[in-house]
């Protein structure tokens, strides 16, 4: 099945295949429940994350096509930008990046600390949108910047941030899906459910998507990070459209893969909003770190941890359940909330 995925270039970087480890202190914590961790935080470019493998597919396209520019736009607190900054420089690559105004009102820290001060080590070249929930706009704003770049007589490739292109991120997760599923097979993993952050949704659409194709029927559970669970669920749905459809080639069958019963989405550690945190993802931040030495982030990791440990608190799932959490990086932005700790 790894085959479907050859016609798409691609410039293979990830430190693959990352850990799958079992968490023997929560699993404690919570009773007979059997806790994994896929540590896709170890991914092995610019501190790891889940948006290396994103990267991989966006960096073969522009590489392919001569490309000499990246640019990319996403929140102040972004690690998807922090990793392309980091994947462009190892191409020799240079690298725009556009912070939107996502997460008002935040102090000082947020703005100049976390993965900012990383985006200038790694010197890219910082652009500002002031609207953090304006995804087309914000795109708008890169091609303008794309534009004059050309007239200085640079070739720019544009990460979109909208689901009107093609989401090529998605397949990252469709090959990181077949990783999962040997791994289930070598270590006799039968997971009642699997929980991930759910964002952008590229992370989210290609694991349920990679491991329906290799028919494993596990559920996938996306914490919402920034949209309610309506309209998170449209999200997902949108872009497994597409990603079958337009790039993996299903016929225009969706229905025969993933059906409206496989999308399945949380939002009850939503915290009001994008890069917004309460008590709830506070504590699963500091109950992870205290009992397995991880550390997760606020914005995306720490609500699917907070996620899974309220759904086991609910009785969602039964004794003796091995669950699965993908850890998708992000630590440095934990120096920009310094303050809540």
């Amino acid at each position: 099945m790894n085959n479907i995925l050859d016609k798409f270039p691609r410039k293979q970087i990830v430190h693959a295949p990352t850990p799958l480890e079992h968490m023997p202190n929560l699993s404690k914590h919570f009773g007979d429940y059997n806790l994994y961790v896929k540590r896709d935080d170890c991914t092995g470019l610019g501190m790891g994350g889940n948006k290396a493998r994103q990267l991989e597919f966006y960096f073969g396209e522009a590489l392919a096509q001569g490309c000499d520019t990246i640019l990319i736009t996403g929140a102040v607190q972004s690690n998807y930008m922090r990793m392309a900054a980091a994947f462009a420089r190892k191409c020799g690559m240079d690298c725009h990046l556009q912070l939107e105004d996502r997460v008002p009102d935040k102090p000082a820290e947020y703005h100049n600390s976390g993965n900012v001060t990383l985006y200038k080590v790694y010197g890219a070249t910082l652009h500002h949108y002031p609207d953090g929930e304006d995804e087309e706009g914000a795109d708008r704003q890169l091609k303008e910047i794309a534009d004059s770049l050309v007239n200085r007589g640079k070739k720019p490739y544009i990460i979109p941030l909208t689901l009107s292109e093609k989401p090529k991120g998605a397949l990252g997760y469709v090959a990181a899906a077949f990783e999962l599923d040997q791994q289930f097979k070598e270590q006799n993993l039968n997971p009642a459910a699997m929980i991930v952050a759910s964002g952008s949704s590229y992370t989210h659409t290609g694991l349920l998507t990679g491991l329906r194709l290799v028919d494993n029927q596990v559920p996938v559970i996306g914490a919402c990070v920034r949209r309610d669970a309506v309209q998170q669920k449209a999200r997902v749905h949108q872009c497994a459209q597409y990603l079958c459809n337009n790039l993996l080639d299903t016929n225009g069958d969706l229905k025969t893969l993933i059906d409206d019963a496989d999308v399945l989405v949380e939002d009850f550690c939503l915290d009001g909003g994008y890069g917004k945190i309460t008590d709830q993802t506070k504590n699963a931040i500091q109950l992870l770190a205290h009992n397995e030495g991880l550390l997760s982030d606020p914005v995306y990791s720490g609500k699917a941890f907070a996620c899974a440990f309220g759904l086991i608190e609910q009785g969602r799932f039964q004794q003796g359940d091995d669950i699965v959490i993908i850890h998708t990086g992000g630590t440095p932005a934990l120096f920009a909330y310094n303050s809540i700790f």
